[in-house]
């Protein structure tokens, strides 16, 4: 089977469910941010995976691959593709609530704000949190136009907030200087 297609040649793409939009529709947008997010959450996974005692983190992130295809799918739904792509369930929101409270019950409670840095994997961590932020405005500002299944949106919310809480542990864990803004 070859990969290449030709069919979006002329500036569109298919969504599930047979749709053709164009390669700037919101929706495809969004979707390929999750994308970006996806292989940005891969290379750290890949990266920390050096590191036995964050083992438990390596195997999160891994889990948290696969639900970001499954978030992508759920934008990627066009006409006729409604109900093919099953929402995001509520276990994997709460999955990553707990390994939030879980990481926070172990690292000092947070005084200031931070900022990135400090050690590679710390700002990769960052790095993730801020392009699932961006991801999830694609969402939204898609949601504004289209049905969009509010589990991707609500599952991206929350992972930001689970990479913000992973940079920090990572931060603990290393032993590195965490960088607090000073105003």
């Amino acid at each position: 089977m070859k990969i290449y297609t030709k069919t979006g040649d002329t500036g569109t793409t298919s969504l599930i469910g047979g749709e053709r939009v164009s390669k700037c529709d919101l929706r495809v947008e969004a979707y390929g941010s999750v994308d970006e997010l996806t292989a940005h959450i891969a290379l750290m996974a890949d990266t920390i995976a050096k590191d036995e005692g964050l083992k438990a983190q390596v195997e999160e992130l891994r889990q948290i691959e696969s639900q970001l295809m499954t978030v992508a799918a759920l934008l990627a739904v066009g006409c006729g593709g409604e109900g093919k792509i099953a929402p995001i369930a509520e276990e994997r929101v709460e999955m990553l609530e707990r390994a939030i409270d879980t990481m926070q019950s172990r690292i000092p409670a947070i005084t200031k704000f931070t900022i990135p840095g400090g050690h590679c994997w710390v700002s990769m961590a960052h790095i993730c949190r801020t392009v699932c932020r961006r991801a999830e405005r694609a969402a939204l500002r898609a949601a504004e136009v289209t049905e969009v299944d509010a589990s991707a949106t609500k599952y991206l919310n929350r992972l930001s907030d689970y990479l913000y809480a992973l940079g920090r542990y990572i931060t603990e864990h290393l032993g590195v200087e965490e960088i607090l803004w000073i105003p």
